[in-house]
Parts: structure tokens; C-alpha cells; sequence
């Protein structure tokens, strides 16, 4: 099974950019898609950013236009570049794989997520 490691959340001021690391301990071309999620106090976990293994790419609409994932293959790691932070983004991040089994089963696997903390 995967594993997940995520790095690099923080304390920043409103308006700084964080970026956020996942590294996976198998190869990515494995899973369909890699994404980012975030999950705050009474807030239901909601997607941040995805990407599947063909390119295309999806924001929440929360983010859209601050938020850019990224995936380097030859590292196994896929990036989150967070600018213009505000404090509503603070949540705990998570990273995600996602791949379908042979009989169009959906595996999903989870880091352990990292903390953003965005102060006003």
C-alpha cells in the first residue's frame, strides 16, 4: 500500500503563499488521480485541487485563480502553491491517490495531513 507523506504547512500571514509537498512512496503514474483536500473545525472535508493522470486539472471554487497543483513524476510528489492565503484557508491538508481496480473498484489512500494556520 502507499504511503503519503505531506510537509510544509505553517503559520503565514494573510496574503503569503505556502507550498505544500506530497511524496508518495510509489511511482504516481500508478493511480488515476492526485489531489489536495482540506478539512477545518465543523467544516465537512472539501476538495482543494486534483489532477488526473491524463492532465486535466480541477479546483474547488473557493481557491480558483490562488491555488496551482503540480506534479513532478520524476519525484514522485505532488505540489500545492497556495498564494494570497487568507484566514478562512487555514485547515488541516490532505493529500490524496486515487486509483481503480480491475473491477472498476475505487481505492482511495490519505496522507496523514499537514497544518496551514492563515492569521489575520
Amino acid at each position: 500500500q502507499v504511503r503519503l507523506g505531506e510537509s510544509w504547512g505553517g503559520l503565514v500571514q494573510t496574503g503569503g503563499s505556502l507550498r505544500l509537498s506530497c511524496v508518495a512512496s510509489r511511482n504516481l503514474r500508478n493511480y488515476d488521480n492526485m489531489g489536495w483536500f482540506r478539512s477545518a473545525p465543523g467544516k465537512e472535508r472539501e476538495l482543494v485541487a486534483r489532477q488526473t493522470d491524463r492532465g486535466n486539472v480541477q479546483y474547488g471554487d473557493s481557491v480558483k485563480g490562488r491555488f496551482t497543483i503540480s506534479v513532478d513524476h520524476a519525484k514522485n510528489t505532488v505540489y500545492l502553491q497556495m498564494n494570497n492565503l487568507q484566514p478562512e484557508d487555514s485547515a488541516t491538508y490532505y493529500c490524496k491517490l486515487q486509483r481503480t481496480g480491475a473491477l472498476a473498484q475505487i481505492y482511495d489512500y490519505w496522507g496523514q495531513g499537514t497544518q496551514v494556520t492563515v492569521s489575520s
